[in-house]
Order: C-alpha cells, then sequence, then structure tokens
C-alpha cells in the first residue's frame, strides 16, 4: 500500500479543494481590477480562466492526435537489438 502523503485520499481532496478556491479567487479578482480589452470577447467575465481551459484541453487534443502518428510499438528498440545481434 502507498502511504506517501500525495496519495492519500484525504489530502487528493484537500489540494483539489485549495485549487478550485484559487482558480474562483482569481476570476473574483478580476473584478476588482481595470480591464482593457482589446476585443468584445475578452471583457467577458472569467474570459483568460476560460480561454486557458480551451487552451489546454485544445493541446491535449492535439497531442493525441499527433501521437498516432509519431509512436511506436512498445518492442520497437527490442526488435532493432534482436537484428543487431544476428
Amino acid at each position: 500500500m502507498n502511504d506517501h502523503w500525495l496519495a492519500r485520499p484525504g489530502t487528493i481532496r484537500l489540494l483539489w479543494r485549495v485549487f478550485i478556491a484559487v482558480l474562483a479567487l482569481t476570476v473574483a479578482a478580476e473584478f476588482l481590477v481595470e480591464l482593457h480589452p482589446h476585443f468584445r470577447i475578452e471583457a467577458l467575465p472569467g474570459f483568460g480562466a476560460w480561454y486557458g481551459l480551451l487552451a489546454c484541453a485544445g493541446m491535449i487534443v492535439f497531442a493525441k492526435g499527433l501521437a498516432l502518428f509519431l509512436k511506436r510499438p512498445d518492442s520497437y528498440y527490442a526488435e532493432r537489438e534482436e537484428g543487431r545481434d544476428g
């Protein structure tokens, strides 16, 4: 059993709560700062948070798609070593 402090369910729950609180405070702080948007969509509340979330999700989807073309089988290096020995 893994007893590392980051693997405990209570710690994971606490970290999720802390991260959500920090994100909520960041979005709430936007109301205290004067924004200078260049585009109309940038004036929406929480735009930066949504933009960051969608950009991150887009990068993950792109990386998964790219992996379909670039990945090698698990036995890729084993096959090369066998060919060199024989």
